[in-house]
């Protein structure tokens, strides 16, 4: 069968790879006040950044409109067997049910299933990629749809923030706390948990931070496929692929970086592994 999987730019997702697997990306909007960008196609990772460090309007990102998708969709439903449409935590944006509306729309013309992936980032990617080797599989839509559900439960991501400055900018924390780790010098550990973020500890150090990291991957048992994710932060990443080659080859580890999804509440500094492990 001929599949379609589609896909959001929380995933952070490198272009080249996207293309690799024929997944197609809709881009979420971020904007700074009165200006609007398209994440990963009217504004890069860099150019975000540089932004949310130096402007002084605190970006906000909201999901792609029913319609959005409705004409990512109708490019395919003519062509294609089928649609699998895999996004972001449906507990931290609306973007699956944008999806929905816009399936609803479109039922009549083409199946189309939308899958809420439980995570974003690096999470998201592996689902996305995960999705798109299992469409090529010659499965039938139905067939794919169980793998891929299933497959989600074998992903898990854990990581660090560097700084709590942004998620009080953007309202996920109060100031408060950030004016006491800032006091007491100590950075959030944060998992996902049934579709949520939740702060699972906090480290003194960036080294801690890592050795914390080197933990959680060490804890995977058959892992399959392994990503590190971040935030204007490349040589800490690639020290932490090092590392990680003790326990999975490194010529295997991917490497992304953060985009304005998860950026705009982490800021530079974010550093998270995210894995896949078979049954």
């Amino acid at each position: 069968m001929n599949i379609q999987v589609i896909t959001d730019s929380t995933s952070d997702i490198p272009p080249e790879t996207a293309e690799q697997l024929g997944i197609r990306v809709v881009p979420i909007y971020v904007r700074f006040k009165d200006m609007v960008y398209l994440d990963g196609v009217t504004i890069q990772g860099d150019e975000f950044y540089r932004m949310l460090e130096t402007s002084p309007y605190h970006p906000a990102t909201s999901q792609p409109t029913p319609e959005d998708f409705e004409k990512v969709y109708s490019d395919y439903c003519e062509d294609v067997d089928g649609i699998i449409s895999i996004h972001i935590s449906s507990k931290i944006s609306g973007t699956c049910n944008s999806a929905k509306i816009a399936q609803k729309m479109l039922k009549s013309r083409c199946p189309i299933e939308v899958i809420d992936s439980g995570f974003n980032s690096g999470g998201l990617a592996l689902a996305a990629m995960a999705a798109a080797r299992i469409a090529k599989s010659g499965r039938d839509f139905t067939e794919a749809i169980a793998e891929i559900r299933k497959t989600l439960g074998n992903i898990d991501m854990f990581g660090m923030f560097e700084t709590m400055k942004y998620l009080a900018r953007s309202g996920r924390v109060s100031r408060t706390i950030v004016t006491a780790a800032n006091v007491l010098n100590v950075m959030p550990l944060l998992t996902f948990s049934d579709g949520e973020i939740i702060r699972t500890g906090l480290v003194r150090s960036i080294g801690k931070g890592m050795d914390h990291i080197y933990k959680f991957v060490e804890s995977k048992k058959n892992i399959a496929e392994l990503v590190i994710a971040h935030s204007e932060v490349t040589e800490r990443a690639e020290k932490l692929k090092k590392r990680l080659s003790w326990l999975f080859p490194e010529d295997h580890i991917s490497i992304i970086k953060l985009g304005a999804g998860l950026g705009v509440h982490g800021g530079p500094g974010v550093l998270l592994a995210a894995v896949r492990v078979e049954d």
